[in-house]
């Protein structure tokens, strides 16, 4: 699907889940159905979000992630391999926080589609451009333990496979874009280069017409991640580090932090050639932004990323807010992005 304007708006992927579908305020949302129950509750917030992201004016919108409890078990809860009653604890994100995860038994396969559903409902009720979110496979080994693999690169190829063989059902559905959530990218920096892009590499192939993205961030706004972040000192430059080697990656888009972070700007030139989905809307806050702000952050962007290549974008998921807050801080990215199309046009 052809570009439709300058500065097309789009989010990380995840946004709150209603009081009737799951606890709110959480990342870790209990359901409040199950069996037929839930999955049509699913369906009915993925077409609320859906209403919502295009009433406020978001070019490319995404389901919410809406079908999905957490963004790495989402996908995992439809692979065969995996033991999800006997969870261990176990260090997350360089041991940042610590998290009861499955464990990987045997071979990996999947048991059959996994965002199907809300892939074609998207598709069938959206007005323009779909996205869908999946997490990467550097992001997956490190949210689960192994017990079969016994090594961790070839354990992230084996999901990169799986992934693979999702994007390709995904593109046949008719998303535009299926981007791969990388938060452990900012951490293992050193892997990214050495085996993390080649894994991406391996759940792009195929792939003829849906965009490709990757999304590398500092984290939902939890507790945890904000005491992290006060660990990394005046200027957060993890960036740095994998830039240059996914500016020379075949991955189309890289969408990172900005606006309130202390990402030093001019990083963003690293990824030449690149889109580059930049965080106007900060995810570790309640205030919402003004058009007016967006708009700034926009044009502070503009020194290091050429217009073509710029599409704003939150900072990262927004799970864990409130609903009202979550749908304020989507008509200020359309409205601030509005505002920069008059102003840089």
């Amino acid at each position: 699907m052809a570009r439709k304007q300058l500065f097309e708006t789009t989010i990380a992927g995840s946004l709150p889940k209603p009081g009737w579908l799951a606890e709110t305020d959480k990342l870790w949302p209990a359901w409040r159905a199950e069996g037929k129950e839930l999955a049509r509750a699913k369906r009915d917030a993925t077409l609320l979000w859906l209403k919502e992201q295009e009433d406020a004016g978001i070019d490319i919108v995404t389901d919410g992630e809406q079908s999905r409890q957490h963004f790495v078990h989402g996908f995992l809860e439809y692979v065969e391999g995996i033991d999800f009653e006997h969870k261990v604890k176990m260090g997350i994100r360089n041991n940042r926080y610590d998290a009861m995860v499955p464990v990987v038994v045997g071979p990996l396969r999947l048991k059959g589609r996994v965002h199907q559903t809300e892939a074609r409902v998207m598709r069938k009720h959206s007005k323009g451009k779909i996205k869908i979110t999946m997490p990467g496979p550097m992001t997956i080994v490190d949210t689960l333990a192994d017990r079969h693999y016994g090594n961790k690169v070839k354990l992230a190829m084996a999901f990169a496979e799986l992934l693979n063989q999702e994007a390709r059902a995904l593109e046949k559905d008719g998303v535009d874009t299926i981007q791969f959530d990388e938060p452990a990218f900012n951490v293992f920096m050193s892997d990214v280069t050495k085996w993390g892009i080649d894994a991406l590499h391996v759940c792009i192939k195929g792939l003829k017409k849906a965009t490709t993205a990757v999304h590398i961030c500092y984290g939902y706004g939890i507790k945890a991640n904000l005491d992290w972040k006060e660990t990394l000192g005046q200027e957060w430059r993890q960036y740095e580090d994998i830039f240059p080697a996914l500016a020379r990656s075949k991955i189309d888009q890289v969408s990172l932090e900005c606006i309130h972070s202390r990402v030093p700007p001019e990083l963003m030139k690293l990824l030449k050639g690149k889109d580059v989905l930049v965080g106007v809307i900060d995810v570790a806050s309640d205030k919402v932004e003004t058009p007016e702000e967006v708009a700034r952050t926009i044009g502070q962007a503009l020194k290091y990323v050429p217009k073509k290549h710029l599409f704003p974008c939150t900072n990262c998921g927004m799970a864990p807010m409130s609903r009202e807050v979550a749908a304020a801080k989507l008509q200020a990215l359309a409205a601030g992005a509005a505002i920069a199309r008059k102003k840089y046009r």
